[in-house]
């Protein structure tokens, strides 16, 4: 069981057809591609041993393709980087990773260069030099038969919270993950086109399976990112368009529409969206305008993409309840919500989101104690704090350590930020505890206000009495012109925090 299978197949039912296009313009079909994945990973073999860790710092580009699929043909590690990363971070990855060789882009390997002096890792440019003599070389013969249990990709976890970790996903994960997002979230076929306009590094990479598997073409913007111009540009020329978003791009999207005052893109299929909260106001704004195009996913780096999901059609059912959610179990996987001893709650009671399945981690690169404190008993602790409805309808409360504790009441932010962002004055809000002599903690709002708009403190404040607890409401708002975020649009509350330390 070996993910370059997935190509492989593809190739041989649609040899000819345009597998990979940069804007509009074909680059590879995808007899091309399998081709070029075998001749890299015969010079893999040559170069490397056996299990070796590639790792690739890049914006999205044509060559990512051919190196994921080169790799695990040589049976070899795909170490994916993030490449908004200060080169500090990249190279401090590649060290955890002990990774063998590195394929950088001409900007990134300028910048590593110096990080990596002195280091044994063996250094390639994608698409100058020795690489077009890897792309070159003798093509490898298909992998036979590798054992489910081998692993595949390092996902290294965001590091919003201190160094990151690299969680260990095998070729059973990913294809477990496939699987799971054929049947549960979107009817990929050759008439599909997979917009990468989110880093491949993460989850639009992960995303690569099931549309290859299916003979979606992989479409990476001119930019290489994500421009929300051309984002909808590239839904009007290519066809069955889907694409991974995080939140804070659907909303960059939704607003691109709005002030061209254009239709709805002909080409858009699905947006899938996660990796951060999407409130319900922001949401029910984005159907009004894309239509019914939207899925979510819950999951993480250490079950890839797949935990929940909520569906199409569960988004236009009109339950706000269930629009808060982030749905249900996916297939093959269990859900929970524990007690801290691991026990299972009732519906209806707040405890940590727990899951089993094939697709969960095979554990933490080099990191016992964290890979003890994550997985137990077979199930993955997420450190999300959620509850479960009558139905297995899961909605997610916080990060159990972004939990406020207030006077001995618990407090869940995001239960206060949905309250905040319903006031038309608000474009963004993020909620954290402050320390408070008297109460222990006090709930602080950070509050961007929308182009145009006004509010003060006194308005947010009647606001949130009516429509929450007088307890949870802030007592604290701090006007700001943006909330802080990591490169994946997630708002970093530490630096939020470490802002109110210094006050």
């Amino acid at each position: 069981m070996n993910l370059f299978s997935l190509l492989d197949k593809t190739a041989l039912r649609h040899g000819d057809a345009g597998a990979v296009y940069r804007g509009t313009e074909r680059a590879r079909t995808w007899r091309e591609l399998r081709e070029r994945a075998l001749r890299l990973a015969g010079a893999l073999r040559h170069r490397l041993e056996g299990g070796a860790r590639v790792a690739i710092a890049s914006e999205n580009s044509v060559e990512y393709f051919e190196l994921l699929f080169g790799v695990w043909a040589a049976e070899m590690v795909a170490v994916p980087i993030n490449y908004k990363l200060h080169a500090k971070e990249m190279a401090q990855i590649v060290g955890d990773a002990q990774a063998a060789a590195l394929f950088a882009s001409p900007a990134l390997a300028a910048q590593l260069e110096p990080e990596l002096s002195g280091s044994a890792c063996r250094r390639f440019v994608i698409g100058v030099g020795d690489t077009d003599a890897l792309f070159a070389g003798r093509a490898a013969e298909p992998p036979p038969a590798t054992a489910p249990d081998t692993l595949a990709w390092l996902f290294y976890t965001s590091g919003t919270t201190g160094r990151s970790k690299g969680a260990m996903l095998t070729h059973r994960n990913l294809l477990a993950m496939t699987i799971a997002h054929l049947a549960d979230v979107e009817p990929l076929d050759e008439r599909s086109s997979q917009l990468h306009a989110a880093p491949l590094s993460h989850g639009s990479g992960q995303y690569v399976l099931p549309s290859v598997a299916r003979g979606a073409r992989q479409v990476v913007p001119a930019s290489s990112g994500f421009d929300p111009e051309e984002f909808l540009a590239l839904c009007d020329a290519h066809p069955g368009c889907t694409a991974f978003l995080a939140p804070t791009m659907v909303q960059r999207l939704r607003l691109a529409l709005e002030q061209a005052q254009r239709p709805r893109p002909k080409g858009l299929a699905t947006i899938v969206y996660g990796g951060g909260p999407m409130y319900v106001e922001e949401l029910k704004k984005s159907m009004a305008s894309f239509g019914p195009v939207f899925v979510q996913i819950y999951g993480q780096g250490e079950s890839p993409m797949t935990i929940t999901s909520l569906s199409r059609a569960e988004h236009a059912s009109g339950d706000d309840a269930l629009l808060g959610s982030v749905g249900s179990a996916r297939s093959g996987v269990e859900v929970r919500v524990v007690d801290p001893r691991g026990a299972a709650l009732p519906a209806g009671e707040v405890g940590e989101v727990a899951c089993r399945g094939d697709v969960v981690m095979k554990g933490y690169w080099n990191n016992p104690g964290a890979t003890a404190d994550a997985l137990r008993d077979g199930w993955l602790w997420t450190g999300d704090v959620g509850s479960l409805d009558p139905r297995g309808v899961l909605t997610l409360r916080d990060r159990s350590k972004d939990l406020i504790i207030s006077g001995g009441s618990n407090i869940y932010p995001r239960e206060v930020e949905e309250a905040l962002l319903a006031h038309p004055a608000l474009s963004e809000a993020c909620v954290v505890g402050a320390r408070d002599d008297e109460w222990g903690e006090v709930v602080v709002a950070f509050v961007v206000l929308a182009a145009g708009r006004t509010a003060t403190a006194s308005d947010l404040d009647a606001h949130c009495l009516s429509r929450i607890a007088r307890f949870k409401r802030p007592k604290r708002y701090l006007f700001v012109d943006a909330l802080p975020k990591n490169s994946y649009g997630k708002v970093l509350k530490r630096e939020l925090r470490a802002r109110l330390s210094t006050r």
